[in-house]
């Protein structure tokens, strides 16, 4: 097998790379929101779900740097309206708290209110404001359609009617489960690539397990870059994704068997799925600025799902965050051409239709789904091995 991209040239916008080394955290410092407090006592008490309590943690060690808490209304409504915080720096994703109304009275006057999930008490919320939102509104400025059929829609949809914005704290610390064994904090990826020694490092997004095409589009990226950042999202996603400890060893596996030691990485980052589509495309970017990539590779329909984005929009809303000092790489979309036994793209290869063969993670999913194990020249035999030994890979519907 042909394991080279003839075409590894790269598109990238204008953003200057600043000494060729890695970026100051996003808002020019890492947030660091752990303390030791533990007295508690008499704080009123909310229960949160395991998707919020990642977001508090994510908050906490500085991935979503620079936001240290829920955000208020000012930053809420310019995020939902502009893309960016009240202070003008780009933030596209709302990072929220929703409550009922009676929840919402309870607090009103308490000034401080603990977050628990499943009967931890692992945080404190400062509560500085509540206030009321939109939600078809934040639907249409967010995902681009109101449409209940799209996930993060619904998950709008679903919220309580009232949020809190304030400041948090989490007490002790991170919460740990098997998923998180290649949990890093911002500060921890930063200190492990600078004991590299290097001087760029290219994010990888995903939320599949990879595919041939994945590892040669990476591995485009190692021929120019010091090193590769593999990070998959685990948390919620969408009924038919792959589960997330399936996301793992398959990383985990292609890591160990395909790549140079000291060239690649495999972090984790704990957060739910949004499928933003252009907006969730700048929230990887900054993310993965704060673990210190100097890139981001952003491929065809990056965080889309269904038809709700245009192929390439995602790649061309960073044209509107020219400052974002993390340069996002365009590859053209690619295939396996059977012409030419290898992998191509329209740049390099003058086959027609009839010979290209698509490679996705919607099409992986439906070859074993169909219990079809994907060709060796679309997926490693380590990989598909792997995911056939699981029961049911699948998220349930």
């Amino acid at each position: 097998m042909n394991n080279s991209i003839a075409d590894t040239s790269i598109r990238t916008n204008n953003i200057e790379n600043k000494g060729n080394s890695i970026p100051r955290p996003h808002g020019g410092k890492l947030i660091n929101k752990f303390t030791t407090r533990k007295n508690t006592d008499g704080l009123f008490s909310i229960e949160v779900t395991i998707d919020l309590r990642n977001d508090i943690e994510n908050i906490a060690d500085g991935t979503f740097s620079p936001l240290e808490g829920f955000m208020g209304q000012d930053d809420f409504e310019s995020v939902v309206k502009s893309g960016h915080l009240k202070n003008g720096l780009a933030w596209t994703i709302p990072i929220i708290l929703d409550v009922n109304e009676r929840t919402a009275a309870e607090i009103k006057d308490a000034g401080k209110v603990i977050l628990k999930n499943n009967g931890d008490h692992f945080a404190v919320l400062n509560v500085e404001e509540i206030y009321s939102f939109d939600k078809i509104g934040v639907s249409r400025a967010v995902y681009q359609t109101n449409d209940v059929r799209h996930p993060g829609v619904t998950r709008t949809l679903e919220m309580k009617d009232k949020l809190i914005g304030g400041e948090i704290e989490v007490i002790g610390k991170e919460s740990a489960s098997a998923l998180r064994r290649y949990k890093m904090s911002p500060s921890e990826t930063r200190k492990e690539i600078l004991r590299r020694g290097w001087k760029t490092v290219v994010g990888f997004q995903t939320r599949n397990v990879p595919h041939i095409a994945h590892e040669m589009l990476q591995k485009a990226a190692l021929n120019i870059y010091d090193g590769l950042f593999l990070n998959p999202i685990i948390g919620k996603k969408k009924p038919g994704d792959f589960k997330d400890e399936v996301i793992i060893e398959t990383y985990r596996t292609l890591l160990e068997k395909y790549y140079p030691k000291n060239r690649a990485m495999l972090v984790t980052l704990h957060t739910v799925m949004r499928y933003a589509g252009p907006r969730e495309a700048i929230h990887h970017a900054i993310m993965r600025k704060n673990f210190g990539c100097s890139h981001i590779i952003i491929g065809r329909d990056h965080a889309g799902v269904g038809n709700y984005y245009q192929p390439f929009a995602a790649q061309e809303i960073f044209k509107h965050y020219p400052d974002l000092e993390i340069q996002p790489l365009f590859f053209p979309a690619f295939y396996y051409c059977k012409k030419c036994i290898s992998y191509a793209n329209e740049r390099n290869c003058p086959h027609g239709l009839e010979f290209r063969e698509e490679l996705s993670g919607t099409k992986m999913r439906e070859l074993i789904n169909r219990a079809e194990i994907p060709a060796e020249h679309l997926m490693r035999p380590e990989i598909s091995k792997l995911i056939v030994s699981y029961k049911d890979p699948f998220v349930p519907g």
